[in-house]
């Protein structure tokens, strides 16, 4: 037992009282040469969550303290209440009211004391004694002055509840109204937290400063540092032969890409031949990243910290520097690339019998576009057929296999979900002038199909082997999840066959099933999206826990390791492995880098999907607003007892307020969903198609408002006219710009 389990043994026993650090020292019987160390070690233990110090500078122990857990903060953005999330996960979550929230704010990790195991809502319910770790280093916000006393922050993020004091000296060039990011510089005992301006971003109702600051609000770093950058020039550009040992030469193979139009990165090359017993050879060969990024580098740091690269409406964040994911790692054609292949054995029901996996290098015949593939093997284009007609049969055997793999899938009850997803279209500065619907043609589930082969196969190997892996999780939904789904599928005459309880578990074809009864039906994005949401969310993990949304046993992310970190790290573990090296202290070392990457890359990609969900979001508002007054038709999405938000067909949701519901006193009943006039009786539910016009869009709040169409007199539109009102303290002292920036956009797009 080492010194931090003896100490940790010691604070857990019946014997220990608190003691302050100084007292500890003399308990402990440690020498003052060694005192750093002791402070180190309760330091760790605190971030761990397995202690923590009292006001008064005494330790305690949460171990032992049945009532005390710990766990990370999510507040409510529509209300003053939050939950803690337990870091064991087998802990439901504890709800935490905003008066019990003490100086904590969302995101930080806490210790809660439990006070109620099961309050009038089912939930357990707790309140905070203790902050372990901050979870906000920077809080984007638009600053406001306080008559002329001080500045303060209103964060752009409304889970977070506080303001955010600035002294005018640490205000920057900031005036108000402008968009700022802020770093926390003290948190008071009163609920009060002070901050310093380390960024201007600009105006409050701009777009670029909208989008920098979702950004820097969900952790994203844009810039790499010399050092990383210095790193990445040294590499060569080219393959040269010496390193070429240990490695498989494919180069004189038929092998080639088929990527985006505009796609500057490719991690994914493909090749299928038959074998003399008509079985499918498909080849799945992926950038050999770690043979550039190092362990112990820069650019490993960098790309572990980044997790993951992040797409953006009018950007891209790489992962690794562009010399790397668009030069020497990316799958150019024509030229030697490093890489890591699987070739799998797959029979004609589908069945992958047997699989290689080696180091090789190959030369990609062809760069090739979903665009063109789709149209040879869709329109049958003479002209594109003719140009490609080396590698002609080749696709046309891998349609052939890829509806063999797709049809395998469905039939042991993978959801699919087809629904088409809409892209937002930008212009040079930035700004959106086209939502559009993102075709998936056969060329796109072709590669899909093959990828996720390649997944599942690599998942297996991993498993079989015994070795340090990063597994991608997707657990099944809980029971209340499916229970509130069926709920909702009411609406539209739908639900699941069978008994469903906690012995009787929902199985993924039982959704697919829900998903064909609706597919080319206005209502069909809806009831995904819907589905969608009432599912677990994937993770990474060490464990391999199987995956319910492909009905898979193994899987795991293999395919893209220039835009994923655990893509990278299971390449590096699977290298060493081929070459004898997972063994001994190896093995010890790679069980807890797979535990920790698997964590970091999990909360990094939730940090990605939010700033993409969140700019999606934005964008759409500035689009919708150069359609103000227009008539669309739409699909109600969702009814609450203050409105109903409909979804237009090119995917932007509004809410129409049920107090511009004009024609008659609208009541919300609950049990069925439902909206229903008071007078005429007139009901709207989930799931009813109705016309609305847009009334109005809020940049600030990314929020749109709809009237229905039946409701747009002059009187209702002319009140959405006026600007939305801002606290006192908070008000400019000047027009906003809001109006005529949005003027000046529309303009452009006439």
């Amino acid at each position: 037992m080492d010194r931090k389990e003896k100490i940790l043994s010691y604070m857990c026993s019946k014997e220990y009282i608190p003691l302050k650090f100084a007292e500890l020292m003399i308990v402990l019987d440690v020498p003052a040469e060694d005192e750093e160390e002791l402070r180190d070690i309760l330091t760790e233990l605190c971030i761990e969550g397995k202690i923590y110090m009292t006001k008064k500078g005494r330790y305690m122990s949460v171990e032992g303290e049945n009532s005390t857990v710990v766990g990370k903060l999510v507040c409510n953005a529509k209300g003053f209440f939050g939950f803690v999330i337990c870091d064991n996960e087998n802990e439901s979550d504890i709800f935490i009211s905003g008066d019990d929230m003490g100086d904590a704010i969302n995101g930080d990790r806490v210790i809660v004391h439990i006070d109620d195991n099961d309050n009038a809502k089912g939930h357990r319910q707790g309140h905070i004694t203790k902050v372990l770790e901050r979870g906000n280093k920077v809080i984007v916000g638009v600053i406001y002055k306080e008559k002329d006393r001080y500045f303060y922050v209103r964060p752009d993020n409304r889970k977070i509840y506080s303001k955010i004091i600035i002294a005018q000296s640490d205000a920057m060039t900031a005036q108000m109204g402008d968009r700022v990011a802020v770093q926390i510089t003290r948190y008071s005992d009163k609920k009060k937290i002070f901050g310093e301006v380390i960024s201007v971003l600009g105006q409050q109702d701009s777009l670029k400063s909208c989008i920098e600051g979702i950004i820097l609000g969900n952790d994203i770093k844009q810039e790499f540092d010399k050092e990383t950058l210095n790193e990445a020039d040294k590499i060569p550009q080219t393959v040269t032969e010496s390193q070429f040992a240990g490695r498989e030469d494919l180069r004189d193979m038929i092998i080639f890409t088929i990527d985006g139009d505009d796609a500057r990165d490719f991690d994914d090359a493909v090749s299928l031949t038959l074998k003399d017993n008509g079985n499918y050879y498909l080849g799945v060969h992926i950038a050999d990243v770690s043979e550039y990024v190092k362990e112990g580098t820069a650019l490993e740091n960098e790309a572990y910290k980044r997790g993951t690269s992040v797409y953006l409406a009018d950007r891209v964040i790489p992962m690794l520097p562009t010399s790397l994911s668009n030069g020497i790692c990316s799958l150019n054609p024509q030229v030697d690339r490093l890489t890591l292949s699987v070739f799998m054995e797959i029979t004609g029901d589908g069945n992958v019998v047997s699989h290689k996996l080696c180091k090789s290098v190959i030369c990609s015949k062809e760069r090739m576009t979903y665009n063109n593939v789709n149209k040879m093997l869709e329109d049958g284009d003479e002209e594109l057929c003719e140009r490609y007609k080396h590698i002609l049969p080749t696709l046309k055997l891998m349609e052939d296999l890829a509806q063999i793999l797709k049809n395998k899938r469905t039939l042991r009850g993978a959801i699919q979900f087809d629904f088409p997803e809409s892209h937002i279209v930008v212009n040079e500065n930035g700004e959106p002038i086209e939502i559009e619907k993102e075709v998936r043609g056969t060329s796109n589930k072709m590669i899909e199909e093959f990828m996720l082969s390649a997944n599942e196969t690599i998942a297996e190997y991993a498993f079989w082997s015994e070795i340090p892996f990063v597994y991608r999780n997707h657990e099944a939904p809980t029971l209340e999840k499916i229970m509130t789904f069926n709920e909702f599928i009411l609406h539209f005459g739908l639900s699941f066959k069978g008994k469903i309880d906690r012995d009787t578990p929902i199985h993924p074809k039982a959704l697919q099933q829900i998903l064909d009864t609706v597919k080319d039906t206005p209502q069909e994005r809806i009831v995904a999206s819907t589905m969608l949401h009432s599912l677990m969310k994937a993770k990474y993990s060490e464990e391999n826990l199987g995956h319910f949304g492909l009905a898979a046993k193994y899987y795991c992310h293999f395919t893209s390791p220039i835009r994923r970190y655990p893509d990278l790290a299971i390449h590096r573990i699977l290298k060493d492995f081929l070459d004898g090296k997972v063994t001994g202290n190896r093995i010890s070392y790679l069980a807890g880098y797979v535990s920790a990457a698997s964590k970091h890359s999990s909360d990094c990609e939730v940090n990605a999907e939010t700033a993409e969900r969140d700019v999606d979001d934005l964008m759409k508002t500035a689009y919708m607003s150069s359609f103000i007054g227009q008539t669309f038709e739409g699909v109600v999405a969702n009814v609450t007892n203050f409105g109903m938000f409909v979804e237009l067909e090119n995917s932007v949701e509004g809410l129409i307020r049920v107090e511009n519901m004009t024609d008659d006193y609208y009541e919300y009943d609950e049990k069925v969903n439902t909206l229903t006039g008071r007078r005429k009786q007139k009901s709207y539910t989930t799931g009813d198609v109705v016309n609305i016009v847009v009334a109005r869009t809020d940049i600030l709040s990314r929020q749109i408002d709809f009237v229905l169409a039946k409701d747009a007199d002059r009187k209702l539109l002319k009140k959405f006219a006026k600007p939305i009102e801002i606290p006192k303290s908070e008000k400019h002292g000047k027009k906003s710009k809001r109006k005529k920036s949005f003027k000046k956009y529309n303009k452009k797009k006439k």
